[in-house]
């Protein structure tokens, strides 16, 4: 069954996890299989037009919100949806007992963490 048919020729913002990483994405929700969504995106660059299509799997969803056409909206409130949580925000939510390691603290949210680069020789 399709969980967010609702949203059908609405315009939504949609965040999604790619790895560690949340993205967003805006466009025309046009589409709902049962287990992806597909968004729409029409716009013109450099007098080209230009068509993207995005299909995000359910298990990605971290967040769909209606944004409102050219800034009216029929109730002036957006419907927003949540998937199921995430693990890592119930893991996040816990308190700490023990040392969080740089690389856990980014991904849970915290200051983005920075990984070194090892130095190589210049070559002549």
């Amino acid at each position: 069954m399709a969980r967010y048919s609702a949203f059908l020729g609405r315009r939504v913002e949609v965040q999604y996890r790619a790895g560690d990483i949340l993205l967003p994405a805006s466009g025309t929700f046009v589409a709902d299989s049962g287990r992806s969504i597909f968004l729409e995106q029409n716009f013109e660059q450099r007098g080209q037009h230009k068509h993207f299509r995005w299909e995000i799997p359910y298990q990605y969803l971290v967040r769909i919100e209606e944004k409102p056409d050219s800034g009216a909206s029929a109730n002036g409130v957006p419907a927003t949806a949540t998937p199921k949580a995430a693990p890592e925000a119930a893991v996040a939510s816990k308190p700490n007992t023990e040392p969080i390691s740089a690389a856990a603290t980014a991904s849970a949210g915290g200051a983005p963490g920075r990984l070194p680069l090892p130095r190589r020789p210049k070559t002549a």
